[in-house]
């Protein structure tokens, strides 16, 4: 999976990237707070539409105690549309910053057709986005924050032949509402992310009750990362 490789931070850049194994690695689990635990086993069982491969990929660990990450890309045969990255973020003592425990950050990008790139109103549009898809499946949350990138990139010379490109970029973060036991509903959070990344690859909606989403069309071919 070429997921994005963009850094991130938590309002949207540094991403160090931690591996733990072995004997140290079983005591860290066994220390982790029972909240953040929780947490992340619902990220794993959440059940996605088909079209979006999430696997985990290393988290940060200079941005709180805890974290998980997950990377995921958008699919459509061997094309692939969209990719972004998803960090939990965990701090037991709270943040001020945050107005909680916890916090999920993001990274996200596609191509886009360049007349698309060339709306003045995308930026505000693929913003809309984000808070949308939280608030269709009826999530609190707090805090938002972050930015929305489009670059266009020309060729020239011996590149000439290659056909102009853009693409859009979404970092963002925000704090999900803390439910019984002090423990987010990350699954819901986790497919809320994936509805974001599926407007921004242009696929259909999910269900009858996304009928009125806008959608970006569909890409001109394979990307190349």
């Amino acid at each position: 999976m070429a997921a994005a490789q963009g850094r991130l931070s938590d309002d949207a850049g540094g991403m160090d990237e931690a591996k733990g194994t072995g004997e140290a690695e079983r005591h860290k689990d066994a220390a982790t707070p029972l909240p953040f635990r929780a947490a992340v086993e619902a990220l794993r069982a959440a059940r996605l539409r088909p079209q979006i491969e999430v696997e985990p990929t290393p988290a940060p660990k200079r941005l709180a105690p805890y974290s998980y990450a997950l990377e995921a890309a958008v699919v459509d045969g061997e094309q692939e549309l969209a990719d972004g990255r998803l960090v939990l973020l965990h701090d037991p003592d709270g943040h001020d910053a945050w107005r909680g425990t916890f916090r999920l950050v993001t990274l996200v990008r596609a191509e886009l057709e360049p007349e698309m790139a060339a709306d003045p109103l995308l930026p505000d549009v693929c913003w809309s986005w984000l808070t949308g898809a939280l608030q269709a499946r009826g999530l609190a949350f707090g805090e938002p924050s972050g930015t929305v990138t489009r670059v266009s990139s020309h060729h020239f010379g011996g590149l000439s032949a290659r056909p102009a490109s853009s693409q859009i970029e979404i970092r963002a973060s925000w704090t999900p509402r803390e439910g019984p036991g002090g423990i987010p509903e990350t699954a819901a959070h986790l497919a809320s992310w994936c509805d974001l990344l599926a407007q921004v690859a242009g696929l259909p909606p999910a269900g009858p009750g996304d009928a009125s989403v806008v959608t970006l069309p569909q890409r001109r071919g394979p990307q190349s990362r």
